[in-house]
């Protein structure tokens, strides 16, 4: 709800060639507003107007939760949902399913932007961002303790914590101040039973070592670090390494 990005990549090699990134000045309240400015992106942008071999899109927001396999029911959607929020009778739900932690990410995509995307695309696949940041994690991870990765966005946050490959927690907040943040991030560690001067944290997204986010956290934390992408195409980006990890890790 407060921003829009997209790359290109190339089919055979896998090499992203294009990336494009636009956040909105304030967090829009409706899915009606996000259909407006997306309509509005593509007017202007003449890169979504190519044609493409094939389309994946993510949606991501704090509308899921995960469900191991084992207790799974696909018919149980909605009751899943309703424990962390609030959902109402026209919402669609859908789920990822997730092989590498044997489980199922429940969740509301924007389906107004998904018919959008449709009329300009014709079909393409979709999950929610947190199937792919776990993946992506679980495939980077080589560490057997306990890992903190902390995936950061304009107004909320991914906490995904891993020991190799076994996902031990993951969650998303929301914050409005460096206190909101910082908060969320020891609850976690104390809850884990994590000392905050052993376990490494590992930051993906849109923070900096000059923000005050990262000042804060690295007051109460001692091995705090940045997962760095290897894609070529930061070479050409006003960017950092660690950012967009969705897209670009």
């Amino acid at each position: 709800m407060d921003g829009f990005s997209f790359c290109v990549s190339d089919l055979i090699s896998k090499e992203i060639i294009y990336f494009s990134e636009y956040v909105f000045d304030e967090t829009l309240n409706s899915l009606e507003d996000l259909l407006d400015k997306i309509k509005t992106i593509f007017n202007e942008d003449a890169i979504l107007h190519y044609e493409y071999n094939e389309v994946f899109v993510i949606h991501q927001n704090n509308l899921n939760t995960l469900i191991p396999n084992d207790f799974f029911d696909e018919n149980s959607l909605n009751s899943y949902l309703e424990f962390n929020i609030k959902t109402l009778q026209t919402d669609f739900i859908t789920f990822d399913s997730i092989a590498e932690i044997e489980a199922k990410n429940v969740y509301v995509p924007y389906v107004n932007i998904n018919n959008y995307l449709f009329q300009n695309f014709g079909e393409f696949e979709y999950k929610h961002h947190t199937t792919i940041l776990i993946e992506k994690l679980i495939q980077k991870n080589k560490l057997e303790e306990k890992v903190m990765f902390v995936n950061v966005s304009k107004n909320t946050f991914d906490i995904v914590i891993l020991a190799h490959k076994k996902l031990i927690l993951t969650n998303s907040f929301s914050y409005k101040s460096k206190e909101d943040f910082i908060y969320y991030i020891l609850f976690v560690a104390e809850q884990l039973q994590l000392n905050n001067e052993e376990y490494k944290l590992y930051f993906t997204g849109e923070i900096s070592l000059e923000s005050d986010l990262y000042k804060i956290v690295f007051t109460y934390i001692k091995n705090v670090f940045f997962l760095e992408s290897s894609q070529a195409i930061f070479k050409e980006l006003d960017a950092k390494k660690h950012s967009n990890f969705i897209l670009l890790g």
